[in-house]
């Protein structure tokens, strides 16, 4: 009986790194393309169906699906986060960017499994108001959550944190300390009899046009 139920998992599993595979050497492939046109030709960016209108940027966050493959952040239609460049982990992997100056000035995988809660909002509290954060889970992001650390993602405009539970899958981007509600925010709840990676839910996705600057 464990050999047959071990069966599925594993073909789920297969076929996630041959899709994630497939997503990556696309992705990188449409850079490619985009790269080769004329100048004067808009062609969209990190996979989206439209180009992005002015003063916005263009992103997609996709999380880490299970244990085995880790999330995917793209933004103006570069890979800065995932897998494959090995600088993503358990927990929450997070990248702030500048929207005045379109910089990344951080990414960082916050490890909720064995990093110091101490640590993890200290992380948090750094992050200067008005910048741009893109979260993605993996894995788990609850066991060194507290509701402080939730309380600054609200204030970034989530309204799905405080119902994230274990092992839920969950993407996100907002503005550091605006309280606006965020457009860009998904979660897959952790429920064993709809799950399709064994004991986590599905990938969950969002991608889009987000306005670069802020103001009161």
């Amino acid at each position: 009986m464990k050999y047959r139920a071990v069966l599925p998992l594993a073909a789920v599993i297969i076929v996630l790194l041959i899709t994630w595979g497939i997503s990556i050497n696309s992705s990188v492939a449409q850079e490619r393309e985009r790269n080769t046109l004329a100048p004067t030709t808009s062609v969209p960016k990190c996979s989206l169906s439209r180009v992005c209108p002015p003063n916005h940027i263009t992103l997609r966050i996709r999380s880490g699906a299970a244990d085995i493959v880790g999330p995917t952040v793209c933004f103006d239609g570069k890979i800065i986060m995932s897998h494959a460049m090995n600088n993503v982990g358990p927990g929450l992997n997070i990248a702030v960017i500048n929207g005045e100056t379109g910089v990344v000035e951080k990414s960082v995988c916050l490890n909720m499994k064995t990093g110091d809660p101490k640590d993890i909002l200290a992380h948090l509290k750094k992050i200067k108001r008005g910048m741009i954060v893109l979260v993605a889970s993996f894995d788990d992001v609850t066991q060194k959550m507290t509701n402080e650390m939730r309380e600054i993602f609200s204030e970034m405009g989530s309204t799905l944190i405080r119902s994230v539970k274990r092992r839920d899958s969950w993407v996100f981007a907002g503005r550091a300390g605006t309280k606006i509600k965020s457009l860009f925010e998904k979660q897959a709840v952790n429920d064993e009899k709809n799950n399709i990676y064994g004991g986590w839910p599905e990938m969950v996705e969002v991608g889009g046009c987000f306005p670069r600057v802020f103001s009161d």
